[in-house]
């Protein structure tokens, strides 16, 4: 073992087995990061929005480094918020940054029990849904380009062709799927990991221990391995 991955090791058992549950391991992008949250990377733990949420935002600061796409990440409520109520109702969400200037969007979705992700592709004008169940998201998809559509009106007063966009919910074949009801969220982090490096999705469900115990450091040291 190398000397990091062994500091990386003594480092994750002592944020998981020593301490108060409210201790305060990592904070930053405007959240606080408690022992409580860090142990829902636990082996079957179920990630929360804070622990998404935060390493979204390590992805968003990774990617202004050059040679990295420039990537925009939403909060896990958005699309929540968005698919109840409308553009104007997240409108004050994007209040100034235009997302268009983005080459990847990331956009966590949080369905009741279950985590996915959709990606808008700005370079190629494509929206993908990234399931790790198998579930198709095709309405999600047309949910989002609306939002495009109206973000990019209101924002920018261009129109979108929405005939030039392409919606496909990612297949089984085409995607690596969770063999337990319990590491959707680390999917969905390491979807948005691999693209948001334009790197091929090669992982398996056999790498979900290891991503657990790897974005515990990467959280508490706030930088991506």
């Amino acid at each position: 073992l190398n000397p990091l991955f062994q500091a990386m090791e003594s480092e994750v058992s002592a944020a998981f087995d020593s301490g108060e549950a409210e201790d305060i391991l990592s904070r930053a992008f405007k959240l606080t990061v408690t022992r409580e949250d860090i142990c829902t990377l636990q082996p079957l733990g179920w990630l929360n929005d804070r622990i998404m949420n935060f390493y979204m935002g390590l992805l968003v600061e990774r990617s202004k480094k050059q040679g990295y796409p420039a990537v925009y990440a939403f909060n896990t409520f958005f699309y929540s918020k968005l698919s109840s109520t409308s553009h104007k109702g997240v409108k004050k969400w994007t209040k100034g940054v235009d997302i268009f200037e983005h080459d990847i969007i990331l956009v966590p979705i949080h369905l009741r029990t279950h985590w996915t992700l959709l990606v808008v592709d700005l370079r190629e004008k494509t929206i993908k849904y990234f399931d790790s169940l198998g579930q198709k998201g095709d309405h999600i998809c047309k949910t989002i380009l609306k939002y495009l559509e109206e973000e990019s009106r209101e924002r920018r007063n261009i129109e979108l062709t929405a005939s030039e966009w392409t919606l496909h919910s990612m297949g089984t074949q085409e995607i690596p799927q969770q063999n337990n009801g319990s590491d959707c969220g680390v999917f969905v982090c390491k979807f948005a990991d691999f693209i948001s490096r334009d790197k091929p999705i090669i992982f398996t469900p056999e790498h979900m221990p290891y991503f657990r115990r790897k974005m515990v450091w990467e959280i508490i040291h706030q930088q991506l391995l």
